[in-house]
C-alpha cells in the first residue's frame, strides 16, 4: 500500500488563520493541537519550472519557502514529505522559526521495521512539542497515518469544522469503539482458561440455538474459574442457569 505526504505542520488554529492568505489552502486537524496544510503543485500558484532544488524536497519552491519564513515569525512551522510503498520509502523534514530555517532539511531512506525517533518526521514533530503518549512513535501519536494521500488530507481538512469539534468527535468514536470491543469480548471464549462444559452442553442446559450467547455463557464460566477455581460439571450447570437468568434480565 502506498503513502504520500507533502505538507506544512504547525499549531492548528494559527496555521488555519495563516492559510487564509493562500487560495485553495486548507488545514486538517492532527492530534495534540497540531494541523497539517496539504501542499500540492497548485497551492502556491507557481509553475513547475519555478521550483528549485532544495535538498531532498520535491515540492519546495521560492513561494513556499517564503511563506514558511514569514509564518515562522509567530511560531514554529515544519515542512514534511514522505513517500512509501509496502513499508519502505523515504522521509524528509525541516523546521522554521523566527523567520529562518532552524533545522534540516533532514532526509532518510527507510526500510520496513520498527519506527525510530531519529527519522526526520519524528524528529521535527519532537521539535514542535509533540509527545508519544503511548503510541509507537510521534508520527503515529499525532495521526499522520490517518490518511494515505494528499486527496485524503484535503477531504479531512474540508470536513473539519474546528479543532474542538473534531477532537470531541474523535473522542466519541474512540469511546464507541471501546464499548463495541468490550461487547465483542463479552461473547468471546478465552483460549487460555479451561472450561468444564462445552458449547453443545451449554446449548442443551439453557435451551439455546447456536448463537453468540453460547460464547457469552462459556466466557462467564471461564471468569468464574479464574475467580473461584475449577468447578465440577454440576457446579458449572448451577452457575450457568443462575447467570442465564441474570443475563436475560439485563437484555
Amino acid at each position: 500500500m502506498s503513502y504520500v505526504l507533502h505538507g506544512v505542520v504547525g499549531e492548528f488554529d494559527r496555521l488555519r488563520s495563516l492559510s487564509g492568505e493562500v487560495p485553495r489552502a486548507v488545514v486538517a486537524p492532527l492530534g495534540q493541537r497540531l494541523g497539517l496544510l496539504p501542499v500540492t503543485d497548485e497551492i502556491f500558484g507557481e509553475p513547475a519550472g519555478a521550483r528549485q532544488e532544495s535538498g531532498p524536497f520535491t515540492l519546495m519552491s521560492p513561494g513556499l519557502a517564503g511563506r514558511l519564513k514569514d509564518w515562522s515569525r509567530g511560531g514554529h512551522v515544519a515542512y514534511v514529505e514522505a513517500d512509501f510503498w509496502g513499508g519502505s520509502g523515504s522521509q524528509a523534514a525541516a523546521l522554521w522559526e523566527n523567520g529562518r530555517r532552524s533545522w534540516g532539511p533532514e532526509h532518510a531512506s527507510i526500510q520496513a521495521g520498527p519506527p525510530r525517533d531519529d527519522w526526520p518526521i519524528n524528529a521535527v514533530l519532537a521539535r514542535l512539542g509533540a509527545v508519544r503518549a503511548g503510541a509507537a512513535d510521534l508520527f503515529d501519536a499525532v495521526g499522520l497515518g490517518r490518511e494515505r494521500d494528499m486527496e485524503g488530507w484535503r477531504r479531512a481538512a474540508l470536513d473539519a469544522p474546528g479543532y474542538d469539534a473534531w477532537e470531541a468527535a474523535c473522542r466519541a468514536r474512540e469511546e464507541a469503539d471501546a464499548r463495541a470491543a468490550a461487547e465483542r469480548d463479552r461473547y468471546a471464549r478465552r483460549d487460555d482458561v479451561p472450561v468444564v462444559l462445552d458449547g453443545r452442553t451449554v446449548m442443551r442446559l439453557l435451551g439455546l440455538p447456536p448463537s453468540p450467547m453460547v460464547g457469552a455463557a462459556i466466557r462467564h464460566l471461564q471468569e468464574v474459574h479464574l475467580e473461584r477455581g475449577p468447578l465440577t460439571r454440576d457446579e458449572a450447570a448451577i452457575e450457568l442457569r443462575r447467570w442465564a437468568r441474570s443475563f436475560r434480565s439485563t437484555r
